[in-house]
């Protein structure tokens, strides 16, 4: 199963995919320079306040000592709830015109990120180390990031434990991420689904089902990173203990 699901993330991107992409370089070329910094400082204020404050962090410790497959089926269950959240969220806001539409942007992203750090703690992660809540963002990039940055992102996933011993204090990693590339892959990923929201007359189902699709494929990406996790550190564990 996740082998079948890496095979489908890392497809090279097909037709559709690069005229998407074309078109989205093209527009964002014509965006004015101060629209481009406004947009990456609404993303790098919503990330870095998930990554670096608690007001994300479940008021629930991650679950222990319970089997994969009940984590997987209490990730369904919050994976399902968020979706119908989302969904309320983008109808209002796709209801509400141009400047509702807008406000969404920010409050999607909180969604997001709120889903990942239950999803962590539901796999037995805690979100109060920081090195956890870069594996997120990292999780979150993978989701909403072009064909072409994927296999680099998947590869940092696999590797994390590796990437973890590595990272650098959390107070001057945030200085090395790439605030702009991060909200200009993300945005280029959602564009035609969110500007749709805008048109007049069909904002409101077209809001609901965006951000019901967004957040079903944040959740599948982040469902299945955290199984491919934990079921290699089950194969290192037995390893360790076959050697000892």
């Amino acid at each position: 199963m996740l082998k079948i699901w890496e095979k489908k993330l890392l497809k090279p991107p097909g037709f559709l995919e690069k005229t998407s992409k074309a078109v989205s370089v093209r527009i964002n070329q014509v965006i004015p320079e101060k629209v481009h910094q406004t947009i990456t400082a609404t993303v790098k204020g919503i990330v870095k306040t998930s990554l670096f404050s608690i007001d994300y962090m479940p008021k629930n410790p991650p679950l222990v000592g319970i089997s994969l497959a009940m984590r997987d089926h209490k990730a369904e269950e919050l994976i399902s709830l968020y979706k119908k959240l989302a969904a309320a969220e983008g109808a209002g806001a796709g209801a509400g015109g141009i400047l509702l539409g807008l406000a969404d942007f920010p409050i999607l992203i909180g969604i997001k990120m709120k889903l990942l750090f239950e999803l962590a703690h539901i796999y037995g992660y805690s979100t109060q180390d920081y090195r956890e809540r870069l594996y997120i963002l990292h999780v979150f990039q993978l989701a909403f990031s072009s064909q072409t940055k994927k296999q680099a992102l998947f590869q940092t996933i696999v590797q994390w434990p590796e990437t973890a011993r590595s990272l650098p204090p959390a107070e001057s990693y945030v200085k090395h991420i790439n605030w702009q590339q991060l909200q200009q892959e993300y945005r280029d990923t959602i564009d035609f689904r969110k500007m749709l929201q805008l048109v007049p007359g069909i904002g409101a189902v077209v809001g609901a089902w965006a951000n019901y699709g967004l957040l079903d494929e944040l959740g599948r990406v982040g469902m299945n990173c955290y199984r491919l996790r934990s079921l290699q550190e089950t194969r290192s564990n037995h390893n360790n203990e076959t050697l000892e």
